[in-house]
């Protein structure tokens, strides 16, 4: 090595050549890196302060060394300036400002030196090859890879992909799955991140996109784009769901990838280590989907909430169990599929459920309106929910229910909007009780009930609105699909507001309304 630099040519450029193949990198990189150690060496040589520069031919393998210096009138930096008259002897029509070269003798690398050179060509050869793992895996995201299991760290397996490492964590693992040092093992890029220690690529076989890549393997409609899965759900080494439609409308998307005598899906199933998969048509419906994911479960009738997406499904009681499924893994994946939360009851339990809000309904209009309970059961039974939809009705529409006339109904209107009131000014006193300031009523959207809300949350000035953001005011409250309602510690809390249907841009005009006098203040 201590000779190689400035005599054995061929050897160098073979050298090149060789680790450049070897690592599949341009050989440019590796030719730039043998510069950048000579150039290191030649400072050690020459001295650090010298601004010098190395060109190695990669076709001959010759060395030109050369220092650079400027040209100036008062030479202040020795090692990196000349004046004009040392400078004509580089440069006959040197003027001052030029830079010019200094040729520099071909130096022969020590043993120290040496192995500098050659820490300085591994790192920069390793930077590369790191550089080019990470182009070449970053835009294979969701890709199925195959490699060779190489060790297996503490659960976490480590995955030999031929020009990189991969990594499956325990919980991308199929549970209950035997991995061996040397098995030829599939799974979906799930990431690929740039690190100091090189690219990171992590690799899953329990995503379900790890599943819809093995489908589209299996099943040329999925591959050619006739048929598309459009969604998937997965309980991993257990059971799965898939809901697939077809762009063609004679070709059966569930009979395609069940496959003849079930082939096509039994190959899917043996590569996830026997997990069950439920194939599902899916549809624009939502109610229509709801009722084919909860297979193989009878449904009675699905009741969407749209504001609170979700679903409640109400099944026969012989079906019940069936529709929860073991440990809740049906509903759970059907609520998975269909992107909703998803109640299961029975139809006893939505009767009695009717019944209690039926009676719930009567009782408010009876003590509001106060009425008598045939008339406030028949506004119920009209659809009849809240005093505002009595309140502001057309009264053609309330004077059309049997038994009703216009004079009734008129009756009925001011009644209502009478209530409304007492509730409102009882809502009034209460903020004012809370210390709520009067500005915050002059808030677009905000009503006096609203307004006890935000006092009882702290809210209780224009600066306490204003330095909230639109989700903490009016967020609506999320469930935590993979548990039942009835598991209140799933409840997300939501925004401030999150119970009274507010929507973003109206929580967004309300903060900035609220903001408005920190601009008049500054103006």
């Amino acid at each position: 090595m201590a000779n190689a630099i400035s005599a054995n040519k061929a050897e160098l450029i073979a050298i090149a050549n060789s680790v450049a193949s070897e690592k599949m990198i341009d050989k440019a990189i590796v030719i730039e890196a043998m510069e950048d150690a000579i150039q290191r060496a030649a400072r050690a040589r020459y001295g650090a302060e010298n601004d010098i520069r190395a060109k190695l031919d990669p076709d001959s393998g010759d060395l030109r060394l050369w220092r650079v210096v400027e040209v100036v009138e008062l030479v202040e930096d020795y090692f990196k300036q000349v004046d004009l008259k040392q400078a004509a002897k580089l440069k006959k029509d040197a003027v001052v400002g030029d830079f010019i070269v200094d040729p520099l003798p071909a130096i022969d690398l020590g043993r120290i030196d040496a192995q500098s050179a050659k820490q300085v060509i591994f790192q920069k050869v390793r930077d590369a090859e790191r550089e080019r793992q990470f182009e070449e895996y970053k835009d294979r995201v969701g890709e199925i890879i195959t490699g060779v299991v190489k060790s297996v760290e503490f659960g976490h397996v480590v995955v030999n992909l031929g020009r990189a490492e991969g990594v499956i964590r325990r919980d991308q693992q199929i549970p209950r799955e035997v991995v061996r040092v040397g098995d030829r093992i599939r799974s979906v890029v799930l990431n690929v991140r740039r690190e100091n220690r090189g690219p990171q690529i992590f690799l899953s076989r329990a995503h379900p996109e790890f599943m819809k890549k093995l489908f589209a393997q299996e099943v040329p409609e999925i591959y050619d784009g006739v048929i598309t899965i459009m969604a998937a759900a997965r309980d991993p080494g257990s059971r799965a769901k898939i809901g697939v439609i077809s762009r063609d409308s004679s070709i059966d998307p569930v009979g395609a990838c069940v496959g003849m005598k079930g082939s096509r899906v039994q190959a899917v199933v043996q590569e996830m280590q026997g997990e069950k998969i439920d194939i599902i048509p899916w549809s624009e419906d939502t109610a229509t989907f709801v009722v084919n994911a909860l297979q193989p479960a009878q449904v009675a009738r699905v009741v969407i909430d749209e504001e609170e997406e979700r679903i409640e499904v109400v099944v026969p009681d012989d079906q019940l169990s069936l529709a929860i499924g073991r440990r809740g893994q049906n509903v759970r994946l059907a609520s998975q599929l269909t992107g909703k939360a998803i109640d299961i009851m029975t139809e006893a339990d939505a009767s009695e459920k009717r019944q209690k809000e039926f009676v719930a309904r009567s009782e408010l209009f009876q003590n509001e309106l106060d009425v008598d309970e045939t008339l406030s059961q028949l506004l119920v039974a009209e659809g009849f929910g809240e005093l505002e939809e009595v309140a502001y009705v057309s009264v053609e529409e309330l004077a059309a229910i049997e038994g009703f006339d216009e004079d009734l109904a008129a009756e009925l209107q001011s009644r209502a909007q009478e209530a409304l009131d007492r509730r409102e000014q009882a809502a009034r006193e209460e903020r004012q009780a809370l210390g709520v300031d009067d500005a915050l009523a002059d808030m677009p959207h905000l009503t006096e009930a609203m307004l006890v809300t935000l006092g009882k949350a702290g809210v209780k000035t224009l600066d306490d609105l204003a330095d909230l953001a639109t989700d903490e005011l009016v967020q609506k409250k999320r469930v935590d699909q993979r548990r039942r309602k009835s598991d209140s510690s799933s409840d997300d809390k939501g925004g401030i507001l999150a119970t009274y249907g507010l929507s973003d841009e109206q929580g967004n005009e309300i903060i900035m309304a609220a903001r408005a006098h920190w601009f008049e203040e500054e103006a």
